[in-house]
């Protein structure tokens, strides 16, 4: 059965950040993928010192690259040392798996376990996921209708785990591009799921630089208030400093400058919007009481 309670992680400095339950939006950020050691806990830091406590995020391995040149990131062993170290610095980690022998020694760092777009209905991917126990983030495939995701999810909770999230990235618009429809973010969390909106992925064109993706990120701030508006539980969003360095989704990034400004405006419109979420749950509470209705 879905998760009606928020799902809730404790970060190494015991901060709470929960994921639904009408409780603020939740941030999970960084870059692409591990590009060093020095760059993600560089990273790591100057978002905390920016928004407070959030979720890091940064792959291991890029395994879906548009050309065999593309930078893969430093891989599994090596990457989960650099992860392990970012998390003992007092940070909680997000990271992606692309096969089911990663879950387990993946889990063993991260917070949370994500599963790529492309791969989200692999079903034993998703099993080994649930079966750590770890929260599991699935992402929406661009090919994915929003109320197929229960499927999804559902075979994760199969192995008794209800920690999941679903996330937004965009659908396929054609050749190189993506759409995103809101209304697919009010149909994942009506199957009871908390949703996250991942705002700068969604601005991708995937491919649509040759042998590498390009974006748009003039977006990702229009999208992303849009999809706070729609009471989305959490926010994605890949941050890098220098985006025209950056040696995956540059393109697509947010410059770590404007996060500050970013997330101020989102928190307001979050707590606007929540705010008047309870007061509808609150009229609609009194109304029963006044008609006799229980």
């Amino acid at each position: 059965m879905p998760n009606s309670k928020p799902v809730e992680l404790t970060t190494p400095r015991g901060e709470i950040i929960s994921f639904g339950g009408s409780r603020p939006i939740a941030l999970i950020a960084g870059p692409c993928v591990i590009e060093s050691e020095q760059h993600v806990q560089f990273m790591a830091n100057a978002i905390r010192d920016t928004v407070g406590p959030f979720v890091f995020k940064a792959s291991f391995d890029k395994a879906n690259r548009t050309s065999l040149a593309g930078f893969r990131g430093p891989g599994l062993k090596e990457g989960l040392r650099i992860l392990a170290a970012v998390k003992a610095s007092g940070h909680a980690i997000l990271t992606d798996i692309h096969e089911p022998a990663q879950a387990a020694p993946a889990a063993e760092v991260a917070d949370i376990l994500q599963i790529p777009a492309f791969l989200c209905r692999q079903t034993d991917l998703l099993l080994e996921a649930g079966r750590t126990g770890r929260i599991v983030n699935i992402k929406k495939g661009q090919f994915v209708a929003p109320h197929d995701m229960r499927h999804a999810a559902e075979k994760v909770a199969s192995t008794g785990n209800n920690k999941i999230l679903l996330t937004e990235r965009g659908s396929s618009f054609g050749y190189n591009n993506l759409v995103v429809d809101m209304r697919g973010l009010k149909i994942m969390r009506d199957a009871g799921w908390p949703v996250i909106f991942d705002a700068t992925h969604s601005v991708q064109l995937p491919s649509g630089a040759g042998g590498a993706s390009g974006g748009q990120p003039e977006f990702i701030e229009p999208l992303a208030r849009a999809a706070v508006a729609m009471g989305v539980d959490g926010v994605f969003v890949e941050v890098h400093d220098h985006p025209e360095q950056a040696l995956s989704d540059g393109p697509n990034a947010l410059r770590l400058s404007l996060l500050a400004g970013f997330w101020r405006r989102l928190r307001a419109l979050d707590t606007l919007v929540k705010g008047e979420e309870r007061v509808i749950k609150t009229d609609a509470g009194m109304g029963d009481s006044v008609t006799g209705r229980h």
